[in-house]
């Protein structure tokens, strides 16, 4: 049973890799081509999608510095109750 249980866990980290990276980028992306339409223009758009990318880069990044603190953080606990 623990083994599905980290499966499971694996999975749903990966889904929160994803989701967290393609939200922003939509967000923006949908932003940019509103304002596009708007003001007549034609850069927004790819410049609010390289906006989304790095927002949705940092939450990754984020996630990622924190999952692998809390990992190191039980290595010490368990090596320190050997």
């Amino acid at each position: 049973m623990k083994y599905h249980r980290n499966v499971y866990r694996c999975l749903v980290l990966i889904t929160q890799f994803g989701i967290s990276m393609l939200v922003p980028i939509f967000l923006c992306s949908f932003l940019g081509i509103y304002l596009d339409r708007k003001f007549g223009t034609q850069f927004l758009m790819v410049l609010l999608f390289f906006v989304g990318a790095a927002a949705g880069f940092r939450n990754v990044w984020r996630m990622a510095k924190v999952i692998y603190e809390e990992k190191s953080e039980k290595d010490r606990y368990e090596e320190k109750n050997k």
